[in-house]
């Protein structure tokens, strides 16, 4: 990490102020060969994380490119935690770029995707939980997924985990005592209490993976996928949901030919929508096509909307939606009522006995209240979502806790079965380093590679 590396850290298009940052130990030197500033000649003579004013100038023209303000902040006390520089100047597409050309072509490179983020983390300011924090607080939909990124950038998660991690270290070094010295005769006393401990950190792990489903949609969003046969209201529906004509709405069967994707924030909890098409039997190959991915986004939702025509008799293409829906979390909602009613709605649900039927007339916004109540009531009574101090949201994290709960078990069998402590202590160490994985401590450069690959860059 010994270069300089710079990028754009705002985003691109027309703003009000557009930022490019330097990290690295020639940031300084480097800004100090394009600012020209009103009352410093050089930076260092400014005061360390104040803004200075001033103007950037092409060093070999002399051209003024743009006013800005200008901040220095010397290490160890920065993102970074390295010496950086920050140059707020007009937002915009030309400025920005400019400004950038300048810096990298006097001594620095491009930033990689999330490596200034990375640095933080090689560095030490932030473990590698934290870090992914960042990235979902950038990406966060409602308050309350925001709330869940910053516990988990203040150290929650990662705290909780060293408790863990702490737990088996304890462990390890009880049985490097038994196996370096036998003749102490504690080994007894060791298998019990190894044994009380393996329960405890299982039961910390457990608690933790039970929170992941539901964090998933915190970070995420909730899979909604709207479902149901051609010209029930699908698209209707999407409108209806998102304040707004999203979706082309006709009475011609099948319009909806591809998948439709929006986010919609429900009282705090983040639903992106899919409307899908229209289940039905044909012979259009793009709506086929549709047809297609429907069944397939069906397969990944969390949360089904199935909407029936009340208008309408019960088709064979609605009794495929009832056999889908059966077994899904799923909302069922009873169309087009202010239409005569050709419907059975007993029939209905004699096929779906366990789940509610909401009335709804979509056009003239009949029951959308009702569907919201419904999504709400679900997310708070815990079927979505659990109420924790510590919420898992990252997939990477819940996979390092499965290995580790599979391991921290294998230990309890060995433990219970009296086996050979050296045996013991390789899946107890395995689970502390599947632990570790997750806030960084043991984890491999190729990993840190592909997870910071997924920032933006200039973060």
């Amino acid at each position: 990490m010994s270069d300089t590396i710079a990028a754009i850290s705002t985003a691109v298009g027309e703003a009000g102020i557009g930022i490019v940052r330097m990290s690295g130990k020639e940031s300084i030197n480097i800004a100090n060969k394009l600012f020209k500033g009103k009352k410093y000649k050089n930076l260092k003579d400014g005061e360390n994380r104040k803004l200075i004013y001033g103007h950037i100038i092409n060093p070999k023209t002399k051209d003024i490119i743009d006013e800005v303000l200008i901040s220095y902040m010397k290490k160890p006390y920065t993102y970074t935690r390295e010496d950086m520089v920050e140059i707020y100047c007009h937002g915009g597409i030309i400025s920005v770029k400019k400004i950038l050309e300048l810096a990298l072509e006097n001594g620095s490179r491009l930033a990689e995707p999330g490596e200034f983020t990375k640095r933080a983390f090689l560095n030490g300011r932030l473990d590698l939980a934290q870090s992914e924090a960042v990235i979902d607080m950038i990406r966060a939909k409602t308050d309350r997924s925001f709330q869940v990124s910053l516990d988990q950038l203040e150290g929650s998660l990662s705290s909780e985990v060293k408790k863990i991690r702490d737990i088996l270290l304890e462990m390890i070094a009880h049985i490097e005592v038994s196996i370096d010295f036998p003749e102490e005769d504690v080994e007894d006393i060791t298998y019990d209490e190894l044994e009380e401990k393996a329960r405890l950190v299982k039961e910390s792990i457990d608690r933790l993976l039970e929170t992941a489903d539901r964090g998933k949609i915190l970070r995420d969003g909730l899979n909604t996928v709207i479902l149901g046969k051609p010209n029930v209201g699908k698209s209707s529906l999407l409108n209806a949901i998102l304040r707004e004509n999203r979706a082309i709405v006709t009475n011609i069967p099948g319009t909806t030919r591809d998948i439709i994707e929006e986010y919609v924030n429900i009282d705090g909890i983040p639903l992106k929508i899919i409307d899908t098409a229209g289940i039905r039997i044909t012979d259009d190959l793009v709506e086929k096509i549709g047809v297609d991915k429907a069944r397939e986004m069906v397969d990944k939702a969390d949360l089904i909307i199935a909407v029936f025509d009340a208008s309408d008799n019960l088709s064979d293409e609605d009794h495929q939606i009832i056999d889908i829906i059966k077994e899904r979390k799923s909302i069922v909602l009873l169309n087009k009522t202010d239409l005569p009613n050709k419907y059975n709605e007993d029939y209905l649900k004699k096929l779906l006995p366990n789940k509610d039927i909401i009335i709804t007339s979509i056009v003239s916004g009949v029951g959308i209240d009702k569907l919201e109540h419904a999504i709400k009531d679900m997310f708070y009574k815990g079927d979505l979502e659990v109420e924790s101090d510590v919420v898992v949201t990252n997939l990477r994290h819940k996979n390092q806790l499965i290995k580790a709960k599979k391991n921290i078990e294998d230990g309890i069998n060995g433990i219970t079965l009296s086996m050979p402590l050296d045996c013991i202590e390789v899946d107890i160490k395995d689970c502390w380093e599947n632990l570790g994985q997750i806030s960084g401590d043991t984890i491999g450069e190729d990993i840190l590679d592909k997870i910071f690959s997924e920032f933006c860059i200039g973060k």
